[in-house]
């Protein structure tokens, strides 16, 4: 299945948001990054996602400056660790993001944790004060559980538009993807191949074998049937291009039930500062 069957145009969310983007958590080889930046733009990609704790913005920016696509054309998020949350340091450290990224503005930025600095009443004033600014043009959170989102819900006059959490066939969300659909707040699902244990489940490989798929095109094409945006990591052409591929796969009633019925519950990401 070739990426040239896809255009950018395809994938993208009424929202704006692309539905699949490329996730670049443990790129952290400059030269590597900014190839596979660079690669997945030129592939047909055009949702790019990075962090402060990545340590990556400045490759990420230069991999996009290398591509052969207008900056407008990308969806370009970033996110606020947990120990630069409050005001003062929200403004100071985006700003030094953007520069990194080489950029006037990003599409969406988030507040990577509800942890360490993070206080509702101090941070999020300052992720509206940015949007006033033009700095960001849309506010996110990240590994928010559903009482971290009432909060910030009554704090902020400004909508969330996106949660960003750790999604997968085997980690299905199920209450959050409930939450997020009754407000209006877009899914996206960070580790979406579960690091490669998708690679390890009988009914992802069964469902894979029908469609002559790979077991991380299926899981990706999961989550686009339940609305969920996908960022999946990926360093290598042949990975970067196998990722975009799953926008080929199309699965059925029966395929998306199998799914939905894996009973194995398994978290890949999960610090001691997490949430839950």
């Amino acid at each position: 299945m070739s990426q040239e069957q896809f255009s950018p145009d395809s994938v993208e969310r009424a929202s704006g948001m692309p539905m699949l983007g490329l996730g670049t958590w443990e790129n952290e080889d400059p030269e590597q990054c900014a190839e596979s930046v660079r690669s997945a733009l030129d592939m047909g990609y055009r949702h790019i996602d990075t962090a402060q704790a990545y340590g990556n913005e400045e490759s990420v920016g230069e991999g996009i400056a290398q591509a052969d696509v207008p900056r407008k054309e990308i969806f370009l998020a970033t996110k606020v660790w947990k120990s630069n949350l409050n005001y003062d340091d929200v403004i100071h450290s985006t700003t030094e993001s953007l520069d990194k990224l080489d950029t006037g503005a990003v599409d969406l930025l988030y507040t990577h944790w509800p942890s360490g600095e993070y206080d509702p009443e101090d941070t999020l004033p300052a992720f509206e004060e940015l949007k006033d600014r033009g700095a960001i043009d849309r506010i996110g959170v990240s590994n928010f559980e559903p009482e971290h989102l009432d909060e910030a819900r009554e704090v902020l006059d400004e909508p969330i538009f996106a949660n960003q959490v750790e999604c997968h066939p085997l980690l299905q969300q199920e209450e959050l993807r409930e939450y997020c659909d009754d407000h209006d707040i877009e899914l996206v699902a960070y580790s979406p191949l579960a690091r490669g244990k998708v690679f390890e489940v009988d009914e992802l490989s069964e469902v894979a074998d029908k469609h002559d798929a790979s077991e991380a095109q299926v899981s990706l094409a999961w989550l686009r049937e339940k609305g969920i945006t996908a960022i999946p990591k990926a360093t290598s052409d042949d990975h970067i291009a196998d990722n975009w591929a799953s926008l080929g796969v199309e699965l059925d009633d029966e395929d998306v039930e199998k799914i939905d019925d894996i009973d194995e519950r398994e978290r890949q990401v999960d610090p001691g500062f997490a949430p839950w």
